[in-house]
């Protein structure tokens, strides 16, 4: 959510923004929201006089009755009884406005950095690096299930009898390498200065309205019945919710935390032939990053955390190519975006395995999340996140840049102390 004061002063700049991210039908929200802050402010000022009129009407009242003039002391009551009634509406009016403000303040999208590629969708995103040689074998790599089925690793058959469509039963070493990987992420962030932290796994309303837009709310999150609370659908919701209507002295910056968690996702939309499998889910497992830092600090926050996802691939040997979202297919609240892409040797081509964004203040703004500085003054933080790794997704690009010829899949130096000991998989059958 942006500044109202810098939406009052610089219209034609938020009204540029929201045509760069192709939302044209928002437009109309920055006249709107204009008027009805003015017509807030106004309500404000006539109460703020009124009431300071009370105080000095109150203060002859009492001057009057002191000196015996009692006619003139009830004219000025009955003065004060007029402008309790007006001052009763101007408040309700007040409360009315904001509310209404606010309502349009949380959908008008977040000024983007002017590094950001112009683009309408993620059709548009612009790749900037690559990491690794990608490989294609020379024996066909089956799909992702189906190497797994061959170490009886999975089964989605009885988890849809359990659960439904998006559910899975891994087992064995393919539960092992799981949750293997899951270890090393949490070591590997510790090791890079990051404070381990295992958050609620749900939060309420406020905390769901403060880390993400209406849009991004109503296609992922899972509501549970009769309770103010939703199942995150990243740990980062939970995570950049600790600090909820806190102040943050300055020396105590950043605060740069790791978080394991599951996540649920109601995962609206089509689901390509390239999503079947445990690509696309309602629920899996996610070792997050988050950042909470001085303005000034965040845009080297962000580099180091897109990084850290790319260093700790690398480690595993996986190929991997870092894209930067164009302004379409940014979120609301984001400032700007890379996704990390690891290379899947039987599609031949990159798929999205981590995704790395600067939030600016908006989370800040939402949230009340601010920083005291040395000289007791206040200011809006700035928040990150990242995903480090995000199983059983990184278990496709696992598998398939380690399969070897014969059916097995090697297990990377840095995995081996989380499989005890393992160097390879043999397959069942």
């Amino acid at each position: 959510m942006i500044d109202i004061k810098f939406l009052r002063e610089n219209p034609d700049a938020v009204k540029e923004n929201i045509k760069k991210k192709f939302q044209d039908d928002k437009l109309p929200l920055v006249d709107e929201v204009i008027e009805l802050d003015a017509k807030s402010r106004a309500a404000k000022q006539e109460a703020d006089d009124l009431r300071n009129k009370k105080n000095v009407i109150s203060k002859e009242i009492g001057t009057l009755m002191a000196q015996g003039k009692k006619e003139e002391a009830q004219a000025k009551k009955e003065e004060v009884a007029n402008n309790a009634k007006r001052l009763a509406e101007l408040e309700e009016q007040e409360k009315e406005l904001s509310e209404k403000v606010l309502k349009i303040m949380m959908v008008i999208p977040n000024i983007i950095d002017p590094s950001v590629p112009i683009g309408k969708d993620d059709s548009e995103n612009v790749e900037v690096t690559k990491y690794g040689d990608p490989v294609v074998p020379d024996f066909e790599v089956p799909y992702h299930t189906d190497i797994m089925e061959r170490f009886n690793g999975i089964d989605i058959d009885a988890a849809g009898r359990v659960a439904g469509n998006g559910f899975y039963y891994l087992m064995g070493d393919i539960a092992r390498l799981h949750s293997g990987i899951l270890s090393y992420a949490r070591d590997f962030m510790i090791d890079r200065g990051f404070t381990y932290c295992i958050p609620p796994y749900m939060i309420r309303s406020n905390v769901v309205t403060g880390v993400m837009s209406f849009a991004e709310m109503d296609a992922m999150m899972y509501k549970i019945e009769g309770e103010d609370l939703f199942l995150i659908g990243t740990s980062e919701h939970s995570m950049i919710g600790k600090f909820i209507d806190q102040i943050i002295p300055e020396s105590e910056l950043p605060k740069t935390l790791t978080s394991y968690s599951p996540c649920f996702r109601k995962e609206k939309g089509a689901h390509g032939i390239e999503e079947r499998g445990v690509y696309r889910i309602h629920q899996f497992e996610k070792q997050e990053m988050i950042v909470v830092c001085k303005p000034e600090d965040s845009p080297m926050w962000f580099d180091k955390l897109w990084q850290n996802t790319v260093d700790f691939f690398r480690t595993m040997d996986i190929p991997v190519r870092t894209l930067e979202c164009c302004s379409g297919d940014l979120a609301d609240l984001k400032v700007k975006s890379f996704d990390v892409e690891a290379w899947s040797p039987r599609q031949k081509k990159y798929f999205e395995v981590g995704s790395c964004s600067n939030l600016g203040d908006a989370q800040a703004r939402r949230l009340k999340i601010r920083i005291q500085a040395e000289d007791g003054s206040k200011y809006f933080a700035h928040t990150l996140n990242n995903t480090c790794v995000a199983p059983p997704r990184m278990l496709i690009a696992f598998l398939e840049n380690n399969l070897q010829k014969d059916g097995s899949v090697k297990i990377p130096e840095v995995l081996r102390p989380y499989m005890g000991g393992k160097e390879v998989l043999i397959p069942v059958k």
